[in-house]
């Protein structure tokens, strides 16, 4: 293995070993906490920017495989790990995960203390970094990183969107059957605004009832409204994605549109974030986000606990429970983690209850998303 050196913008400087892409990367630095799914993780457009370390030390041991994929690509800066297994074990394994990242040209870099570098994230908050297989001068990095953009400069999206409409058309994984299921016959049809949209959240769409088709970030918005008056589609689906959600001005302007006519709409993470923004209330920054398989977040119509997969750097304002009821609650800093609008047909959640691996607590979301549906289409007729 090649060695590879780190710099943070606190000044911390590391030395590794590299087994993914070689090269000069940066982009922001996060932790994720999930104990599985790596593969997932990597592939999750949401991830476009980002070097993720995870606190799981051990990493790569069962490999990859073509149906774990969440997107056509692999999207982070980078994987920054403990402990890396090239010798992978496991029945659905097709390659390793080196061989994904290099695919991609996405870093992987290991023999890192990433219990001290999670600490670090912890206490001083997310930051930029980049990391080097070429240059092995702290102070030559740290010149090359402070001269690059931030994360919340760039917009991810336009790399990561479909560039054409397409039809998804499988139901989530048959873990006994080792295949995708395929869906129920549909009740209504929906459009999706890819952001950045992972394939489990189309599975369970799918699965939930609806017909669902996908549709770049760029779509004309008038030609939504113009199908739902016309009763071609019945629903909006807003998708996850990367990046600071502040900076997408031309989607604050469309989903404001979509807000306008009425249309009942559903959105996770960053989708939950544009709807907050153009509702009129902006998001913040969290200090280092929520990033891992195992967050609580307390449902308050049931009081029920839910286990969570959370991606998120940024949060809607507390400001937003004037016009919307909060549905769902973090038990670690008591964010608003879901909200149901008051005079509108529309909700939304933070986190990811579509997870894969899992957990899939919340997944019932999805049937409560055809249930608005259908609802409103009642109304109207």
């Amino acid at each position: 293995m090649k060695k590879v050196w780190i710099y943070l913008e606190y000044g911390i400087f590391l030395e590794g070993k590299s087994f993914g892409a070689e090269g000069t990367k940066t982009g922001e630095i996060v932790f994720n906490t999930s104990m599985t799914g790596y593969q997932e993780i990597v592939t999750d457009p949401s991830y476009a920017g980002q070097f993720v370390t995870f606190t799981m030390p051990e990493i790569g041991n069962v490999g990859v495989n073509d149906e774990d994929y969440e997107s056509k690509a692999a999207w982070a800066k980078g994987v920054i790990v403990r402990n890396y297994q090239e010798r992978y074990s496991n029945f659905r394994a097709q390659e390793s995960l080196a061989a994904l990242l290099k695919k991609y040209d996405v870093m992987g870099i290991c023999d890192i203390d990433t219990r001290f570098l999670t600490k670090t994230v912890r206490e001083q908050g997310a930051c930029m970094m980049i990391a080097s297989t070429e240059i092995a001068d702290k102070e030559e990095l740290k010149k090359l990183l402070a001269a690059a953009p931030r994360i919340e400069e760039i917009d991810y999206i336009k790399a990561v969107s479909t560039k054409k409409p397409y039809t998804h058309t499988t139901a989530t994984y048959d873990a006994r059957a080792f295949c995708y299921k395929n869906p129920p016959e549909p009740e209504a049809k929906i459009y999706v605004y890819d952001f950045g949209v992972k394939r489990n959240i189309l599975n369970n769409l799918t699965e939930a009832g609806l017909s669902v088709e996908v549709i770049p970030h760029m779509y004309p918005v008038e030609d939504v409204i113009a199908d739902f008056k016309e009763g071609k589609v019945d629903g909006v689906f807003l998708s996850n994605g990367p990046g600071d959600p502040l900076i997408l001005k031309d989607v604050h302007a469309k989903i404001q549109k979509l807000i306008e006519a009425k249309i009942p709409m559903f959105g996770i993470c960053l989708g939950h974030q544009l709807l907050s923004i153009a509702h009129g209330y902006p998001t913040y920054k969290l200090k280092f986000g929520h990033h891992g398989g195992n967050h609580p977040v307390r449902n308050e119509a049931t009081k029920k606990i839910e286990i969570t997969a959370q991606n998120h750097n940024y949060n809607v304002p507390t400001a937003l429970e004037k016009i919307a009821t909060v549905t769902h609650r973090n038990l670690f800093d008591d964010t608003i983690e879901g909200v149901r609008y008051n005079d509108a047909p529309i909700f939304s959640v933070q986190h990811h209850p579509e997870a894969s691996p899992g957990p899939h607590e919340s997944a019932y979301v999805f049937g409560e998303f055809k249930k608005l549906i259908l609802q409103q289409k009642e109304h109207r007729c």
